[in-house]
C-alpha cells in the first residue's frame, strides 16, 4: 500500500485543496503563478507514479483505483474554479467556453461509470492514442488558463480596460486547447460507448 507510486498518487490528491486555494482569487497573480507550479508538479507525479509502478512491478489495486480518481478530481476542481472565477469566458462568445468544460466533465463521469460496468463483466478497454491526445490538450488547456492568471491577471472579460487580443494570448491558447480537448472528448467518449453497448442487453 505504501509504495512510492501510491505515495505520489496520494500526494497529488492532497495537493488539490491547496491548488484550489491559490486559484480562488482571480486578481491574485502570485497565487496563480504558485498554482501553476503546483499544477505542473501534480502532472509530473502523475507521469512518474505510473512509470515507477510499471517498471518496478509495484502495480497495486490501490494504485489502479486511486490514479484515475486523482486525475479526474484535479481536472474537475480546476475547471469548476476557473469557471467560477471567469477564466472560461472569452472574447465574442463570452460564457460559451463553459460548454467545453462541461463536455469534458460529463465525459469523465460517463466513462468512469462505463469502465466500472465493463470491469464487472471482465472487459477491459485500452486507452487509445486519441484519448492520450485528449488528455494532452486538456492538461495544456488548464495549465495555460492558470498561467494566464499569473501573466495577464484578472480575465479581460471581467475588466473594463481590456486591451487588444494579443495581450490575452495565453488565455486564448488555453481556451483553444480546451475546445480541442472537448472535441476529442466527444470522439473518444463515443468509442468507449460503442464498446460498452456491445456488452449490454
Amino acid at each position: 500500500m505504501w509504495s512510492l507510486p501510491n505515495i505520489l498518487t496520494m500526494s497529488r490528491i492532497a495537493m488539490i485543496p491547496l491548488l484550489v486555494f491559490f486559484l480562488w482569487w482571480p486578481e491574485w497573480r502570485t497565487g496563480y503563478l504558485i498554482a501553476f507550479v503546483l499544477y505542473c508538479a501534480m502532472g509530473i507525479t502523475d507521469y512518474f507514479d505510473g512509470m515507477l509502478a510499471r517498471s518496478s512491478g509495484a502495480v497495486s489495486r490501490l494504485g489502479i483505483f486511486l490514479d484515475p480518481i486523482a486525475d479526474k478530481i484535479m481536472v474537475a476542481a480546476v475547471i469548476l474554479v476557473l469557471t467560477a472565477q471567469g477564466y472560461l469566458r472569452g472574447p465574442y462568445v463570452g460564457d460559451v467556453h463553459v460548454l467545453a468544460g462541461l463536455i469534458i466533465l460529463i465525459r469523465e463521469i460517463a466513462v468512469s461509470g462505463l469502465r466500472e460496468f465493463l470491469g464487472g463483466i471482465q472487459v477491459s478497454v485500452p486507452v487509445s492514442r486519441l484519448a492520450k491526445w485528449k488528455t494532452t490538450f486538456q492538461l495544456v488547456a488548464l495549465g495555460a488558463l492558470i498561467l494566464a492568471g499569473g501573466v495577464h491577471g484578472t480575465p479581460c472579460s471581467m475588466r473594463v480596460d481590456c486591451g487588444p487580443l494579443a495581450d490575452q494570448w495565453m488565455h486564448l491558447v488555453g481556451l483553444a486547447s480546451l475546445w480541442a480537448a472537448a472535441v476529442l472528448t466527444l470522439v473518444t467518449g463515443w468509442d468507449y460507448l460503442r464498446v460498452g453497448l456491445r456488452h449490454m442487453d
